[in-house]
């Protein structure tokens, strides 16, 4: 139930974001593999959460082209995540932190081999050569991001 319900939840987030991919700056910064390179928060009311994070941590917040359901967290100048409104309730699923893996794919079948899944259309490729995400689910149900600086090759015709 919990895994569908991530599945469902993922899904209607990235759909939501798909129109504003080209114009997020994901990821940042080079960090090394095992530390957070991205996150995500959801929200129902992006105005009072833009207010109370730019009151708790003094970040700064960009609009993204083509959507006003999402605007890029910045901090310091440089670009650290993404804060999205959400559709209806806020669960124990929205949100999503990428860490950064060196091969994405390798990352996807060692969380398998570990007993987690990987969610259904990951990994894929970032818009503008940026790198590859996944999302993985580990065996108690939490979702976890995976970040590559390297994207995935060209698919086989």
């Amino acid at each position: 139930m919990r895994l569908s319900f991530l599945v469902t939840a993922l899904a209607m987030a990235l759909s939501s974001g798909a129109s504003h991919a080209k114009a997020a700056k994901f990821p940042p910064a080079d960090v090394p593999p095992g530390r957070v390179a991205w996150f995500d928060i959801t929200s129902t009311d992006l105005a009072r959460s833009k207010d109370f994070y730019a009151g708790l941590f003094g970040w700064k917040f960009t609009a993204l082209a083509g959507t006003d359901q999402a605007v890029e967290i910045v901090s310091g100048g440089t670009p650290i995540g993404t804060l999205r409104g959400a559709d209806g309730k806020i669960s124990g699923f929205n949100g999503v932190v990428y860490l950064k893996v060196a091969d994405i794919k390798a990352a996807c079948a060692k969380a398998k081999e570990l007993g987690g899944t990987v969610v259904p259309g990951f990994p894929f490729n970032l818009a503008d050569g940026k790198g590859a995400i996944a999302v993985a689910v580990d065996p108690s149900g939490h979702p976890v991001g995976m970040y590559s600086k390297t994207p995935l090759p060209p698919a086989a015709k």
